[in-house]
């Protein structure tokens, strides 16, 4: 890293180098400092995670509240009854092993691709720079600084070169802070202009990053509507189980005078019914195929929500340079002005490239296009930054003269009436990017080094599209998803490549420059637009913010610098896996192979994700509301609860458990739609009072028609019937729209139960054998009766209670 100071001269040309500042560059650490260092244990050891660990997995399956519930009835159940009645609890145990076992698929996944995607900062060390990672960085040691790098412990600035830090991520500031030698360096802050070393001060949990919380999820965690929603619903279940089961307790055990042990195992196949114990297991299994199938397509989700999060985003916006282009572009014209000389041109862009050690995408193909006068040198530089718009630097050329160039944006070089700008507007609608090299009138440290600058050339440069991003746009726009290109180029440039690529409205551009202040006149200008240029990084913050004030769900995209504090801000963050250190820390998701055309696929998985649990969760929570119900029913009618464990254990994995894990995690593309908690019970509780009621009926029917040994069980089949038929109906509307395979599906989930009615040991085992024709078929006749009922609220609901 050198660092440039500025030369004064003598009036003759010749440096003054008397009055030059000598820097010196530092060596950093020795191999020894280091060993030394890392014996005492002063090592930047805070463990980045990007999952659960192991025990912590394990931990989340096992010890659940459902599970301890089922767990002891369970145990009460293989004392007291045949192994039949305790297949609930296996049951359980193959649940739980699923999702420990998805899970740490998911984990695995996640911990290779963050590797894959971790910040390797440069450290300087016995004079020679290398890319280490963040955990082996020692106390003491020179860490290299440039655009976009993230600061990743705490130090002390040894070197700067026009070294500029954004804070704004720890203090809310957002003003970019000029860093000097001496300077404090804050963990979580970033480069924004310039370059530099510092020396770290603070390692390890010491850092101020660490003492916050971990990166990645410091600063916005992920609503998931979700997981919130299943919380909320198995919270009112739990208040509700609670008072229905005491009062079956004391019904089945005190009120009711027979067999002790027949007893507990009623009471128990009244109580276990009403958890709906798989609906965690599936939704986090939901989640975890969702991270493994994203990881096989280089997708990084450094938030599980951010899958869900996703699929719920209306508007997304794009930032153009490496999301719709390519990184790289090409000089494809050099344009001169004012008859200024070829030779000389083509030495002041090659020198201006030598300038920068850390060009961006632009002055790299000015250096590959022109290469440096080795007789000119520069004395004081001035990185680029996005909010100023241009670079530039001093040189004394080899004649003993000296100038001062910048290079950048023409429309913020040039006044308004410049005759220059109508031509650069007209290469502009080609979608074509051009930077104008001027030569400037004062000193490149004036705050108004631009005024007065004397336009000399046009560099033209050719932006490579990405081939994908025209099928993804097109993608966003079939799926009601508002695409915004919201870059700092150009806004005749950007409109002209969104409208090669087939973005509607690309036709008209607002210059961000005109965009009011007001934060509801910006979000109405926002709405009626989609190609901004000329942003500002504090402007792509308040058009987020502005979106999201009009209730949109918003989703960033970006790999540069500039768009750190937009990601950071929106509802979820997108970054390039070539992008900085910093758009990489605050996005919940990176994809890694730099394909903006993985988009589609995340949310897609996030649709299948929230439409598939939406529908299964229906299922579980039917299940919950017709065992409540039934549990009521029994004790206020003082009757033995119809069904034993093992039957209810039939009904549930025929009706619910294998149908919901397939369906799961079945293609779904329905668009993702709010109010989870309300969407889900709006069905499952007329569903599960039209099965319990029906049940009921049937069970009492049964009752009056059976007499003598035997009955309680003839009366049970009845019952069993009438629950599964409902049961099936409600699968058959769940599982609609019908394809080949849910047809299937749902037709041997009913060749099942049949086969347990017709074949003689199944018949023992599930203690299920329909008695005489008169019962069995007004068990049918009641069920054909209850899903016809079922039917009808099914649509009333949909029209009365719309989603």
């Amino acid at each position: 890293m050198t660092q440039r100071a500025k030369i004064d001269t003598d009036g003759s040309g010749t440096p003054a180098e008397a009055e030059r500042p000598v820097v010196h560059r530092v060596a950093g650490l020795t191999a020894a400092e280091v060993a030394e260092r890392v014996a005492r244990g002063e090592v930047n050891d805070v463990p980045v995670r990007s999952s659960r660990s192991t025990a912590d997995i394990v931990r989340g399956n096992v010890f659940t509240r459902f599970n301890a519930i089922i767990g002891v009835l369970w145990v009460i159940m293989l004392f007291v009854a045949p192994i039949q009645d305790s297949l609930f609890g296996f049951v359980i145990i193959a649940n739980t092993g699923i999702g420990i076992v998805q899970e740490l698929r998911a984990k695995k996944t996640l911990d290779g691709l963050a590797v894959i995607g971790e910040a390797r900062p440069s450290v300087r060390r016995d004079g020679v720079s290398a890319e280490i990672s963040t955990s082996e960085i020692v106390l003491g040691d020179l860490i290299e600084l440039g655009p976009g790098d993230k600061v990743v412990v705490d130090g002390e600035v040894a070197e700067a070169d026009s070294l500029e830090i954004d804070e704004s991520l720890l203090t809310g500031e957002a003003d970019p802070v000029v860093k000097r030698p001496g300077d404090r360096m804050m963990s979580g802050s970033f480069v924004v202009a310039g370059g530099g070393a510092f020396t770290a001060t603070k390692v390890g949990r010491e850092a101020y990053a660490a003492q916050l919380a971990e990166e990645a999820s410091r600063f916005t965690l992920v609503h998931s509507e979700l997981r919130s929603g299943i919380s909320t619903i198995l919270k009112y279940v739990t208040w509700m189980m609670i008072p229905t089961a005491l009062g079956l307790v004391v019904s089945q055990l005190v009120v009711k005078d027979h067999d002790f042990k027949e007893s507990v195992a009623r009471t128990v196949g009244g109580i276990v019914p009403m958890i709906p114990e798989g609906l965690v297991l599936l939704t986090s299994v939901a989640f975890a195929i969702g991270v493994i199938r994203l990881g096989r397509k280089q997708c990084l989700v450094q938030e599980l929500p951010a899958i869900e999060g996703l699929a719920r985003v209306d508007v997304v916006c794009l930032d153009k340079t490496g999301t719709l282009t390519e990184g790289g572009m090409d000089v494809t014209d050099l344009r001169l002005l004012d008859g200024a000389d070829e030779s000389y041109v083509r030495k002041v862009l090659g020198a201006l490239g030598e300038s920068d050690p850390r060009p961006n995408a632009s002055l790299q193909a000015v250096i590959d296009a022109y290469p440096d006068a080795e007789d000119w040198r520069c004395t004081e530089s001035l990185p680029f930054s996005s909010a100023r718009k241009y670079s530039g630097a001093a040189f004394s050329e080899g004649d003993g003269e000296s100038s001062t160039w910048l290079l950048g944006a023409p429309d913020v070089l040039l006044p308004a009436e410049d005759p220059a700008l109508a031509e650069i507007d007209r290469l502009n609608q080609q979608g074509l990017r051009v930077l104008l090299l001027a030569r400037a009138a004062g000193e490149l440290d004036a705050p108004d080094v631009s005024a007065g600058a004397k336009a000399t050339a046009l560099v033209v440069l050719e932006q490579r599209l990405r081939p994908d991003a025209a099928d993804t746009l097109s993608y966003f726009g079939d799926q009601n998803v508002a695409a915004k290109v919201i870059s700092g180029d150009n806004a005749v440039s950007v409109g002209a490549v969104a409208g090669k690529l087939g973005l509607p409205g690309a036709e008209h551009t607002v210059d961000a420059r005109k965009l009011p202040d007001e934060l509801e006149r910006m979000a109405e200008v926002l709405d009626e637009n989609a190609v901004f240029g000329r942003v500002t990084p504090r402007q792509k913050r308040e058009m987020v913010a502005a979106l999201q004030s009009r209730g949109h769900t918003v989703a960033m995209t970006g790999d540069g610098v500039n768009d750190v504090l937009a990601l950071k801000d929106a509802d979820i963050g997108v970054s390039m896996g070539s992008g900085s250190e910093a758009t990489r820390a605050v996005a919940q998701i990176v994809l890694l192979d730099n394909s903006f055309a993985t988009l589609p696929s995340v949310v897609a998985e996030g649709r299948r994700v929230i439409g598939n649990i939406t529908r299964v969760a229906t299922l579980f929570l039917t299940k919950t509301v017709y065992s409540v119900l039934l549990a009521i029913l029994v004790v206020v009618c003082q009757v033995e609860y119809p069904f034993l464990p093992r039957h209810l254990t039939l009904l549930s994995t025929l009706t619910i458990g294998v149908p919901a894990f397939f369906l799961a995690l079945a293609p779904n593309k329905e668009r993702a739609r709010p109010h989870f908690v309300r969407r889900v019970m709006r069905y499952a509780i007329p569903a599960g009072v039209i099965a319990g009621t029906a049940t009921f009926a049937t069970y009492l029917l049964a009752r009056h028609h059976y007499t003598g040994p035997g009955a309680l069980d003839a009366e049970t089949s009845a019952a069993t019937l009438t629950l599964f038929l409902v049961s099936m109906w409600v699968l058959a509307i769940i599982a609609r729209p019908y394809t080949w395979w849910r047809v299937t599906l749902v037709a041997a989930m009913g060749g099942a139960f049949l086969l347990v009615l017709v074949v003689p040991w199944l018949q023992h085992f599930f203690a299920l054998k329909l008695v005489g024709v008169t019962m069995p078929w007004t068990a049918v006749a009641i069920a054909a009766a209850g899903a016809a009922v079922l039917e009808l609220a099914w649509r009333w609901v949909g029209r009365r209670f719309p989603a």
